[in-house]
């Protein structure tokens, strides 16, 4: 047979229970008072070291019955489970902004490098004419303008 098969549902074993006590209590009451009072004292010995029975209560977390923040009885262990991923985003963010803030100076050093390191000088992009002039065609169409006006004379 199967294990599971000789197990009683919880409704079972009540019913059980209830019809063996009902049988037990007609029995009874033939017996001598000697045997009642040492079966008296046998039933209150089980019932004193029967196991009690677990009871889960859920305790709320961070709120108390007051609607207050509470943080009561708690372990180190719980403290530092909310608060290391707190350290840990804090200090991701600010490893994020300074890496921004290194690209940005990088770029920057890199604009600043070509218009050094260029052959036309950086005043030349502030003025207005010389942007109207890179706009229009640049330096590729003034080299044929010269070279034509000088085949020409």
């Amino acid at each position: 047979m199967n294990r599971a098969e000789d197990l009683l549902t919880p409704i079972q074993a009540d019913q059980f229970g209830q019809a063996s006590a009902a049988l037990l209590s007609q029995g009874s009451q033939a017996l001598p008072a000697s045997i009642k009072d040492r079966l008296y004292a046998a039933r209150m010995k089980a019932l004193s070291v029967r196991k009690a029975e677990k009871v889960w209560i859920q305790k709320p977390v961070f709120a108390s019955s007051s609607g207050t923040w509470s943080f009561g009885s708690r372990s180190t262990w719980d403290t530092v489970g909310w608060v290391a991923p707190l350290v840990v985003l804090i200090f991701g963010l600010i490893g994020i902004a300074q890496w921004q803030d290194d690209s940005r100076i990088n770029d920057i050093a890199e604009v600043d490098a070509a218009l050094l390191s260029d052959d036309v000088p950086p005043d030349a992009y502030a003025d207005s004419g010389f942007m109207g002039f890179l706009k229009n065609g640049g330096i590729a169409d003034s080299s044929s303008d010269s070279t034509s006006s000088i085949q020409s004379k």
